[in-house]
Formats: structure tokens, C-alpha cells, sequence
């Protein structure tokens, strides 16, 4: 692994606990390895065999059933995933595939596991992270079950507004098939709830959003900082 990728991953809050000769040990068996978009990197069911850590691009996590996938997180750099999986050694319960070419470092899922059996500081930084996706998940579920998709959309539109510096014109992070799943609707939905927004001053043109009357959208969408702020 290249010493500039190597300090990318020690940099993160999981493995900041670790002593060095102890990431030394754990980072032995790693590599990394460069991916085109639209690869499959882990599929549902299948064992956990390594931890993964996205150095560079960016992956989907999805699930399918019955004929259908639903696409449940975007992981970007430095970020891990499925760690669940990986301390529990149990089947993956989400696949991963690339959104575009991705660079990504591979942990073999048994040195997590023997290092967070005799590391103390790392088996609590991997409860702290699990801890904030479970609460993230809590969250979710929240947004999908207590709003309307006219809400859902509204509350994603000013969380991406607030990612892209705040101004009243953005690119929608996602192509809009892939933004209804993320959402929970079908794409006609999508479309539908877009237009239930225009009388609150959002026009959207492909993936351009126009904001026009921020104080009507945010008074619409309520924003929650126990749904909303991902710092919370």
C-alpha cells in the first residue's frame, strides 16, 4: 500500500486508538485495489471476508428481493463498510457496487476481529462507529416512516443545498432513478413529488434544483435535527 494511502486510512477515528506497531500488524495482509464504476464488490449473503475502506469514488449500498433492489447508502472517502458484518463474522446484508472508478483498501476480516479482541481503545472506537450507523439507521427509518414522500424530498433538497455550499441553485448529487431509490418512491413518484414542490419555490431542470422561496420550502419540510443533522 503507497505510504500517501496508508496515512489515509491510520487518519481515520477507528483505527486512531491503535498503537503502530499494532495498525503495522493489522495492515499486513491489506491491499488496495482500483475499480471501474459499476462493479460488484460484495454481494448480500456472501461471508464477510474483508473490511472495506473507500480511499477514493464512491459505492452504493444496495439490496434486491423478489425482483427489486433498493439502493440504501452512498459510502465516499475515507469511510469503511460493512464493519457490522465484519466484527460479527456474519453474511454481508447489503451488496456494494462502484459508482464510479473507485480506489479501495481491503482489511482482512479475521485481523479486525483478532485485533479487536486484545486492543481495548480499538474495540471501543468499532462500538462508537457502529454506534453512529445504528443511529443513523434509526434516523432513516424515521424520515421513511413519519413523512410523506413530499417531505422526504423536501428535507433531502435542503440537506443537499446545505452540502453544496448553501446557494440557491445545486446539481442534484444523483441521476433521479437512483435519487427515488434512495428516497423510497418509484421514479414516477419522484417525478410526481417535484412537481408538489414547485409551489414552494423549487424548479428543477434535468439535475439543476432553483431554489426560489427558501423560507416557504423550509417551513414546508420542517427540517428535524433528530431526523436531519448527521452530527447529532
Amino acid at each position: 500500500m503507497p505510504d500517501s494511502e496508508y496515512r489515509d486510512v491510520r487518519s481515520l477515528d477507528l483505527f486512531a486508538p491503535l498503537a503502530e506497531e499494532t495498525f503495522t500488524s493489522l495492515m499486513r495482509g491489506a491491499y488496495v485495489q482500483n475499480f471501474p464504476a459499476q462493479i460488484e464488490l460484495i454481494h448480500e449473503g456472501d461471508p464477510s471476508d474483508f473490511l472495506h475502506i473507500v480511499i477514493s469514488g464512491s459505492v452504493d449500498l444496495f439490496s434486491s428481493w423478489n425482483g427489486r433492489d433498493t439502493s440504501l447508502s452512498t459510502v465516499r472517502p475515507n469511510s469503511t463498510f460493512i464493519l457490522a458484518a465484519t466484527i460479527k463474522d456474519a453474511p454481508y446484508l447489503m451488496s456494494a457496487r462502484t459508482l464510479e472508478k473507485s480506489r479501495i483498501a481491503l482489511i482482512p476480516s479475521r485481523d479486525v476481529r483478532a485485533t479487536f479482541d486484545v486492543d481495548g481503545g480499538f474495540a471501543r472506537a468499532i462500538v462508537t462507529e457502529l454506534a453512529q450507523s445504528y443511529r443513523s439507521v434509526v434516523k432513516a427509518q424515521k424520515d421513511l416512516k413519519l413523512r410523506t414522500s413530499l417531505e422526504r424530498l423536501a428535507n433531502y433538497l435542503l440537506g443537499q443545498q446545505r452540502h453544496a455550499g448553501g446557494g440557491a441553485v445545486f446539481e442534484l448529487e444523483f441521476e433521479k432513478r437512483r435519487l427515488a431509490s434512495v428516497l423510497g418512491m418509484t421514479p414516477e413518484n419522484l417525478s410526481r413529488a417535484f412537481r408538489g414542490l414547485q409551489p414552494y419555490g423549487v424548479i428543477v431542470t434535468g439535475t439543476r434544483v432553483t431554489i426560489d422561496s427558501q423560507p416557504d420550502l423550509e417551513r414546508f419540510a420542517a427540517p428535524d435535527p433528530l431526523i436531519d443533522d448527521p452530527s447529532t
